[in-house]
């Protein structure tokens, strides 16, 4: 692969002298930090401001310099030195982190109309228009980057939005990513790694020459690149990086405000940025730029609109997936044609029989596609879907490939009616659809193809985390009838495991040791992988907090499960049922008898003195994060909501309050300090 020019970083005065070889006398402390100074300086000044001041030939000779130096005098060589970037020793694995504040999805909108609704909901929340800022919607892998005494420390992927991978030594070898700034607080960056189109065709090429199977967009090579253990094979591909959000709201209240700091502190900040008066402003600018986004040298899907306040931001708050203060505008997905080869049915692990097109394969938008959600029978019904068609597909939000149109103009008379069967295409058992769903299930939760789901998903990160248990393994299991549930996976013997294809004797041990290790997950991590209708993390992490077992939470009445506003009805029906199911609770006993945790993994609960009581917060704590005093009140009881009304029992007011303050004071709320919060926390004292 042709050498790509390095990222070149930093922050140095003008003054530091270029000088290109060793022969300069200088102490070789005062060395390293210059060579360190100067080379990062010129990433900068190459990288972001695209105003490169010294050859390649020069900028080889610094860095050969510094990593000799650093060799000898390791004890000089600098946290932020740009040696860094050629990747060091490969991990082992990836540790999982948990976010400071959660990365959370952001909800989709298609046509102006929707975006008018978006800023109608705002306007009504906040009783008052909002600025708004809009930026370009990176086509690539979201990133969580640390900072600590003005230097990168640690960089996380978005995983689940609550937890993510520890892929700082991969995120190092970016070059457009400052390893030092001019800022000694801690502060969280956030960002987008992307692939620009010329070096993924280049990265493809290589692939193409060496044999290997290629990238189907520039986001996969992304998201692929930087789950590499391996930090010198990240080095080798020329990953971008722009940033779009940073939590520094003492320096800020705008985040408009927020972009222009963070710029000035050396992140490389898209420059189509645009502080908007108005939703009408939104609009235009978004269909302007929508022209222009093929002349681009990479991909974006959409724009982002965020209300630019940050007060506002906190009043709006978020839903259990999305944030209430921002919005995707997304583009038009490109569009292929292609026949309908067959429709076939996938049974999921609630036993949800999904039907799936199986297309001719057709280029789309990069990929290549075979396949395409049908949703339901509904679905093919209202589209007049049949089999041998010639149809329109598009990517679902640039993502997941549908159909969603049928040429009946080209129709010969051959197509045939798809119709869903009376039977399981798996095990023959009976299907039914409810009244109230559009969703045919197989009745029978014995099926094959249920339990494969269910286990996959009980093993998957975000659940047990059982590595090594993979789709393959799965499938051998049930197939040769050695788990009938994933109660069954704690007694599995290390024999059966061994007499499996394509298991020899250490990852059979290593999947043992995978297992046995997988019965210490937190509660919330095992309420999700019960697999229960409806209950994603953030929903189990809820549950979590309100009840300290799965013995308290089976014996919660539907009116208490309800009790939750972000529970609600549907998610507590769906939770009392799950716990009057016979088969449920023969696999909960079999768990327990197994010896997989079922409380929480706080230990001796507090006194819930919060309890029944609604709390809102407000400025800046100096003794906890925003996650920390939330995850407090919740364990003593109470519940933290994001606006202020005649409900709420008293608001906590840290450093510069927001408007909530003088909300509070408005309605007579009562208002305590941090000091006296601690007092009634008992965390004073003891």
């Amino acid at each position: 692969m042709p050498r790509q020019r390095r990222h070149l970083i930093g922050s140095i005065t003008a003054s530091v002298p270029l000088k290109l070889t060793s022969e300069y006398i200088m102490d070789p402390e005062e060395r390293i930090k210059e060579l360190t100074e100067l080379i990062n300086c010129h990433n900068r000044k190459y990288y972001v401001e695209n105003n490169p001041e010294i050859s390649d030939y020069e900028y080889d000779t610094l860095l050969k310099e510094l990593i000799e130096l650093e060799k000898k005098y390791p004890r000089y060589k600098r946290v932020d030195s740009p040696a860094q970037r050629v990747g060091g020793e490969p991990l082992k694995e990836f540790k999982t982190v948990r976010h400071r504040f959660p990365m959370l999805s952001v909800d989709n909108t298609y046509s102006p109309e929707e975006l008018l609704e978006f800023d109608k909901r705002v306007i009504k929340l906040l009783s008052k228009k909002a600025e708004y800022v809009v930026e370009p919607k990176i086509d690539g892998v979201a990133v969580s980057l640390i900072y600590k005494n003005g230097f990168f420390i640690q960089g996380v992927s978005r995983g689940d939005g609550w937890q993510g991978d520890e892929i700082t030594a991969n995120l190092r070898t970016i070059k457009s990513l400052p390893l030092s700034i001019p800022f000694p607080s801690t502060i969280e960056a956030r960002g987008e790694v992307y692939f620009k189109r010329k070096n993924f065709e280049l990265l493809n090429q290589e692939k193409k020459r060496k044999g290997e199977v290629l990238f189907a967009n520039p986001r996969n090579a992304a998201a692929g690149s930087l789950k590499l253990l391996d930090p010198t094979l990240v080095a080798q591909r020329p990953l971008n990086l722009f940033v779009y959000a940073g939590y520094l709201r003492q320096e800020s209240k705008e985040h408009y405000q927020i972009l222009q700091l963070l710029k000035k502190f050396g992140f490389p900040v898209n420059p189509h940025i645009k502080l908007l008066t108005d939703i009408k402003e939104v609009i235009g600018y978004c269909q302007k730029f929508q022209e222009k986004r093929e002349r681009l040298d990479y991909d974006t899907d959409g724009m982002v609109i965020k209300v630019n306040s940050l007060i506002a931001q906190e009043r709006l708050g978020a839903t259990t997936k999305s944030p209430r203060w921002l919005v995707a505008y997304k583009f038009p997905a490109e569009q292929a044609t292609t026949k309908l080869k067959d429709i076939i049915l996938q049974v999921g692990r609630t036993g949800v029989l999904t039907p799936v097109a199986i297309l001719e394969p057709v280029e789309l938008d990069g990929s290549t596609i075979s396949r395409a959600t049908l949703h339901n029978e509904d679905e093919i019904k209202r589209l007049d879907v049949r089999i041998g068609d010639r149809i329109f597909i598009e990517k679902g939000g640039d993502i997941i490939p549908k159909v969603i149109k049928v040429v009946k103009g080209a129709r010969t008379g051959k197509e045939r009616i798809f119709k869903v069967p009376e039977k399981c295409p798996v095990c023959g058992g009976k299907v039914y659809r409810d009244a109230e769903e559009v969703a045919v299930r197989c009745e029978n939760i014995r099926c094959p193809a249920q339990i494969r789901e269910r286990i996959k998903h009980f093993a998957s990160r975000g659940a047990m985390d059982i590595e090594g248990l993979g789709e393959a393994i799965v499938n051998l299991l049930v197939e040769k009838k050695l788990v009938a549930d994933y109660g069954d996976l704690y007694y599995l013997k290390l024999a059966a495991l061994v007499s499996l294809e394509r298991m020899g004797e250490k990852s059979s041990q290593n999947l043992s040791e995978s297992i046995e290790k997988s019965k210490k997950r937190p509660l919330s991590n095992f309420i999700f992988a019960l697999g229960i209708r409806h209950i994603g993390i953030h929903a189990a992490e809820i549950l979590a907090d309100r009840f300290s077992s799965i013995s308290e939470l089976r014996n919660a009445g539907l009116e208490t499960l309800s009790s939750f506003s972000e529970i609600g009805p549907i998610m507590a029906e769906s939770i009392f049922n799950f716990f009057q199911n016979k088969e449920s609770i023969l696999v909960l006993e079999k768990l327990e008898r197994a010896g997989v945790r079922q409380k929480s993994e706080r230990g001796k609960e507090r006194k819930r003195i919060f309890s029944g009581k609604r709390i809102v917060l407000t400025g800046i704590l100096e003794s906890f994060t925003r996650s920390q005093v939330t995850r407090l009140i919740k364990d003593l009881g109470g519940r933290v909501t994001s606006s202020v009304s005649p409900k709420t029992t008293f608001v906590l007011a840290g450093k510069e309050p927001g408007s909530k303050l003088e909300r509070a004071k408005a309605l007579g709320i009562k208002i305590v300090d941090e000091k006296e919060f601690k007092n009634l926390s008992h965390l004073v004292g003891g």
